[in-house]
């Protein structure tokens, strides 16, 4: 049984997004995933990373805070900032809601739906955690057939 932890904190600026999606696919890779489900694992890991770029701490830098956990064959993502957080998350997780009308708002969308698991808490002005955990298909199917 792998086990393995990694903290990293970083500035939030764009250019960190792109290093955040290698490291969490390169962490990842320890498990079993298919190279689908590593894609998927850097779409969601970029779009977390994005919205606190983008979202938390507006015109101003800040710092994010990205936690890879992986345990009983399970990788668990938590991105965390400490930025302005979410006044309705209800909405901020409707397809095309977004603050900024440059954006899409398909962000949380895509981190739903890639991952087994998402959950947020965020509070105003103290900031917003998002963890997402998935575990490989392969190992999935494994442990469905021994049972």
């Amino acid at each position: 049984m792998k086990e393995n932890y990694l903290l990293i904190t970083f500035p939030s600026i764009p250019e960190n997004v792109g290093l955040a999606r290698v490291i969490v696919a390169s962490f990842a890779a320890q498990l079993d995933f298919t190279l689908n489900e590593l894609e998927e694992i850097r779409v969601a890991t970029s779009e977390a990373v994005s919205n606190c770029v983008i979202h938390a701490y507006r015109e101003q830098s800040g710092e994010i805070q990205l936690e890879l956990k992986i345990q009983d064959e399970t990788l668990s993502i938590k991105v965390i900032d400490g930025g302005c957080g979410i006044s309705d998350l209800d909405l901020a997780k409707t397809a095309a809601y977004s603050t900024d009308p440059e954006r899409m708002g398909l962000g949380l969308v895509f981190m739903e739906s890639f991952m087994d698991q998402m959950t947020i808490e965020s509070q105003l002005n103290q900031g917003t955690q998002v963890l997402m955990v998935k575990k490989p298909e392969r190992s999935k199917d494994s442990n469905d057939d021994g049972q």
